[in-house]
């Protein structure tokens, strides 16, 4: 069976691909592969059915790629396609898995800074005493916060770093900030996580089937070269379960490699520059 990609629309042109991922629909098209197009808004505001209707009826297996959305509108694009006779290559347990903390951590445990969480709703901060409860298991000293998917770390003072994990007051201070300002983005709760030097840049490797098919820079350094250790994350990524998935990883200055996120590869970024054609080449058709 072909290749087939799930691209979001562009939201001024509902007939194309979003600009941002044009180079790679042109991508598919050069080898081969076929395109169906997502209207990305409408899937956010509920209506998984209509974002789905320019997918052709009975279009078999799918790889979404595309901007991120929460593991409900992913279930909810699940159903709305198999309605139509498609289905993703990726189930939506596999994308919660990969995409939020709390479905990988335990898998990538020894290899990630210590990290605790809290679901939360938007807008609702648990308690200092909560908090405090929370952190109890992990050691004082510096650490960061961020919900199940992102951290405000461009609001690094604010909203990400805590100088003390152990400092009731100030790391309830900062969770807060964190849950205002990401509102009702908020995807699913609060990570405390122990903060972790790092003296190089992050790299983030792309694996399909559990093998390492792209290498390269994170998207906000594009420019930086890092090549990292694999050999122990490989099993860990194997033993996550999922199909397409990556890895940001960075070296501490004792020359370990540590995994700073996991994410599910259709909705990760990829830095400019990135040979796309590697990751498609290597991405399985349905059959």
């Amino acid at each position: 069976m072909t290749l087939t990609v799930l691209f979001c629309a562009d939201p001024l042109d509902p007939r194309r691909v979003d600009p941002h991922f044009a180079r790679e629909a042109d991508t598919v098209r050069a080898t081969g592969g076929a395109l169906a197009l997502l209207d990305h808004d409408l899937l956010c505001r509920g209506e998984a059915a209509e974002a789905v209707r320019r997918v052709p009826r009975g279009a078999g297996g799918l790889w979404y790629r595309g901007w991120m959305v929460t593991a409900a509108e992913y279930h909810a694009m699940s159903k709305a396609l198999a309605d139509r006779g498609g289905f993703l290559m990726t189930p939506p347990d596999g994308y919660r898995r990969a995409h939020e903390l709390p479905g990988w951590y335990d898998t990538f445990a020894g290899l990630t800074p210590p990290s605790v969480w809290l679901p939360l709703v938007p807008r609702e901060a648990p308690s200092p005493e909560r908090l405090a409860e929370a952190v109890r298991r992990l050691p004082g000293g510096p650490g960061v916060v961020k919900d199940y998917v992102k951290s405000r770390k461009h609001e690094w003072d604010e909203a990400c770093y805590v100088p003390d994990l152990h400092d009731a007051e100030g790391l309830h201070r900062v969770v807060r900030r964190m849950v205002e300002l990401q509102d009702d983005f908020l995807n699913g709760g609060v990570v405390v996580r122990v903060f972790e030097e790092y003296d190089s840049a992050e790299a983030r490797v792309w694996w399909i089937d559990g093998d390492p098919v792209l290498v390269g820079p994170h998207p906000d350094t594009p420019d930086a070269e890092c090549v990292p250790a694999l050999d122990q994350v490989r099993p860990s990524v194997r033993a996550l379960g999922c199909r397409f998935v990556t890895t940001d990883l960075a070296r501490r200055p004792d020359g370990a490699w540590r995994v700073v996120e996991v994410g599910d590869g259709q909705v990760s970024d990829l830095p400019a520059g990135a040979d796309v054609g590697d990751l498609y080449f290597h991405l399985p058709d349905p059959g």
